[in-house]
């Protein structure tokens, strides 16, 4: 994956519905604020802070950012390390649907944000420090 160039302030502009903007604001200012880096676009229209080089002990390697997010029609899309670490946390966030590594939300005005908050800096620290096992990190940006 890699970036595009394309200015993130234009993009989310053109999101719709309006409430899927508007949620594209708050994730911005939140992922924002817990990387301390300026998001940019990354190809297939997601939102990532920071930068890392992954690789695998099984030769699988690539850069990702270090926290992201994709506005969708349906649902804004949000990367997390993986769903079973954040069991508990999950279950008090309020309504979401959920796969092996992403959340989705309708509305973030019917979460709890300081538990999207709990979540996205628990991911965030863990790739920081090295990511899930088996896997090099190296933070490039």
């Amino acid at each position: 994956m890699d970036t595009t160039g394309v200015s993130v302030a234009a993009f989310v502009a053109g999101v719709a519905p309006a409430k899927r903007r508007r949620d594209a604001d708050t994730l911005i200012a939140l992922m924002r604020d817990i990387s301390g880096r300026e998001p940019e676009m990354w190809t297939s229209g997601i939102i990532g802070f920071g930068r890392c080089h992954y690789r695998y002990s099984t030769g699988t390697e690539g850069d990702m950012p270090l926290l992201a997010f994709a506005p969708r029609k349906p649902a804004s899309t949000v990367y997390l390390d993986e769903i079973a670490a954040h069991t508990d946390a999950l279950a008090a966030l309020g309504p979401h649907t959920s796969s092996v590594s992403c959340l989705y939300l309708k509305d973030l005005e019917l979460v709890d944000m300081g538990v999207l908050r709990g979540i996205l800096q628990s991911c965030f620290d863990a790739t920081i420090a090295g990511g899930p096992p088996g896997a090099e990190i190296t933070i490039t940006g």
